[in-house]
């Protein structure tokens, strides 16, 4: 039982406070090419009341630029944005098979260009998770609703969690205010390494997206 009709409206509000979020962490991480990143960076930043994540918003409108973040993430930069640099045993293409597998069970497709590995898509697959389960919360579908929060944890569990340290250490001494903004947000909403190595099969079902809103490019 997901909770009584009392409690599903709250739930509901907490799930859509959660996807603004994520969103924004996800943005947040991706390249900030022209004006349309700044501009949802500062709509989103207007819906959250997420202190640590608005004060990383307001320094990505003063300091982030394209170049910045390549010489960040690029080859010799001080970070890595992609989960596979944490993974030292996992056969990488089996394992990005797994994560595109995990995305397609849910109706998921990237709004960015990254490699499905890549912490900005993760985030906003979480974002896109916590969508669809305020949107089942509401039409009272307890199934799926079960589904995708299980879904939402497989993915802080088996993916973020292994990046979310290891990315805000980094980033917290690059002298990168945004950026470390964001990815201490990221590792206060997903904690420590779980030690977990990532499922190679697909544990999930489809379930469709049911007229689910989609993110829209600002």
């Amino acid at each position: 039982m997901i909770g009584t009709t009392a409690d599903v409206k709250p739930r509901v509000a907490e799930l859509l406070r959660e996807a603004t979020q994520w969103r924004l962490i996800a943005v947040l991480f991706s390249c900030p090419q022209g004006d349309c990143w700044h501009s949802e960076v500062a709509a989103l930043a207007s819906e959250v009341a997420d202190e640590q994540l608005q004060a990383a918003a307001e320094a990505a409108l003063a300091e982030a630029s394209e170049g910045l973040y390549h010489t960040t993430f690029g080859p010799g930069g001080p970070a890595a944005v992609r989960q596979v640099s944490y993974l030292h045993s996992t056969l990488s293409g089996q394992f990005l098979a797994d994560l595109r597998g995990m995305y397609e069970a849910f109706a998921y497709q990237a709004t960015s260009e990254e490699p499905p590995d890549h912490v900005a898509v993760q985030a906003d697959f979480v974002g896109y998770l916590r969508l669809k389960e305020a949107f089942a919360q509401t039409r009272g579908e307890e199934e799926h609703a079960a589904v995708t929060a299980d879904a939402v944890q497989r993915i802080l569990d088996e993916h973020l969690s292994i990046i979310a340290e290891p990315l805000s250490r980094s980033l917290a001494a690059s002298g990168i205010s945004y950026l470390a903004g964001a990815a201490a947000a990221l590792l206060q909403r997903v904690g420590p390494p779980r030690h977990t190595t990532p499922q190679t099969e697909d544990a999930f079902p489809v379930v469709a997206p049911g007229g689910l809103p989609e993110w829209q490019d600002a």
